[in-house]
């Protein structure tokens, strides 16, 4: 089977899930890349030294700059193509032909619906997926296939999907949950809106001024950096809440590994939240907001990590302190979280799955839904407010 992923540029949340399908197709399987990476993106770590052979850039300016027997070919040939943020013009003609093709998205409407923008982004979107095309949905958001049904798009054609950061294996999860501190609390992102970082504050200076001993480590950058430096500071809260700047992958990883509890505070703006993936596969007890589109398909509550629903300070406080004040719920949940990532939300998963799946369409079955949870399973239509507790 060939397998083509279309997507605008390959970085290293995206080599776990191609070097899968490269050894399962015995290496029929390419990655195209449209556009060159941003340099914000080569700052937070996303370059790889070692470029696959399977990846092949081609950069692509305006509908006529770009070596189009080479990139079509490719593409017109493979027996399935998943078709992330690139241009449309290279699946023109394949969905045209009426040949098997997966978009996979994060969700549309993050900032809401616009009344304004609903009419002609139907109009786009319905031009771009035809009905009688054979055109599924992979979701890597939980709000996603809600979203794209608002606009009469794949229903009952959704499927959950993600993104599949590299998954470490341990050979015995019990000894790294017996070395986290269970008074390190972590927290990891660009200092921006969109994750919040402020209510992670929030919710430790107050338990710090109740007399809770512990230590918030930052690590990222961002513009907000210095807003949420300024904000520990007006609440005298530096002897407990600290920054590592921006810091390697590894060293995430081993910070991650450390510490007991990890805190999620973005909201809808969130699209997926890779970090949540890493921080659960290193067996971290998570506190995760309802409003990120990983935590309803990653976190059950109370199973393998809690969930609080986005803007309620109090409630973050409470997990906190609940946590905070029960080290052997942090391992429970920890060890669960693990778990979770070891043994379904990881790329060898993911990507045995989706053959299976291809393969179930391709030998006529239209809807197939043949998983009941995790990847390639049906995307359930989740609204804003599906977190009440």
């Amino acid at each position: 089977m060939k397998i083509v992923l279309l997507s605008n540029y390959f970085n290293r949340h995206q080599m776990p899930l191609s070097d899968a399908l490269f050894s399962l197709t015995d290496g029929n399987y390419s990655f195209i890349s449209t556009t060159e990476m941003s340099e914000e993106r080569r700052k937070l770590g996303y370059t790889i030294e070692n470029i696959p052979d399977y990846v092949r850039n081609i950069e692509i300016k305006d509908a006529d700059d770009f070596d189009r027997n080479e990139c079509l070919k490719i593409i017109d040939d493979a027996d399935v193509v998943i078709a992330g943020a690139a241009p449309e013009i290279l699946l023109k003609k394949r969905i045209s032909e009426k040949k098997l093709t997966f978009r996979y998205s994060e969700r549309l409407l993050k900032k809401g619906k616009s009344v304004i923008k609903y009419l002609p982004r139907r109009f786009r979107f319905h031009r771009k997926n035809p009905k009688n095309a054979p055109i599924f949905l992979l979701c890597t958001s939980a709000y996603t296939a809600a979203d794209y049904l608002s606009f009469g798009l794949f229903k009952n054609k959704a499927y959950k999907w993600g993104y599949f950061p590299k998954t470490i294996y341990y050979a015995d999860i019990n000894e790294i949950l017996n070395k986290k501190d269970p008074a390190k609390i972590f927290w990891c992102g660009r200092f921006i809106d969109v994750k919040h970082p402020e209510a992670a504050v929030k919710a430790a200076a107050r338990l710090r001024d109740e007399g809770f001993i512990f230590r918030l480590y930052f690590t990222g950058t961002g513009p907000k950096e210095n807003e949420i430096k300024d904000e520990i500071k007006k609440r005298n809260a530096e002897d407990s809440i600290f920054f590592t700047g921006s810091i390697s992958t590894v060293a995430v990883r081993d910070e991650m590994e450390s510490s007991g509890i990890f805190l999620f505070t973005s909201d809808f703006g969130e699209g997926w939240g890779a970090v949540l993936n890493e921080a659960m596969n290193s067996g971290c007890a998570v506190i995760a907001s309802h409003a990120a589109g990983a935590t309803p398909y990653l976190v059950q509550n109370g199973e393998n990590g809690l969930i609080y629903e986005f803007g309620n300070d109090e409630k973050l406080y409470e997990k906190l302190k609940y946590l905070l004040l029960n080290p052997k719920e942090q391992k429970r949940l920890g060890a669960a979280a693990y778990k979770t990532i070891s043994e379904e939300w990881n790329a060898e998963i993911a990507a045995e799955r989706f053959l299976n799946l291809t393969k179930s369409i391709l030998n006529g079955k239209k809807n197939p839904y043949i998983y009941k949870n995790g990847p390639c399973s049906k995307a359930e239509i989740l609204k804003n407010d599906w977190w009440k507790e």
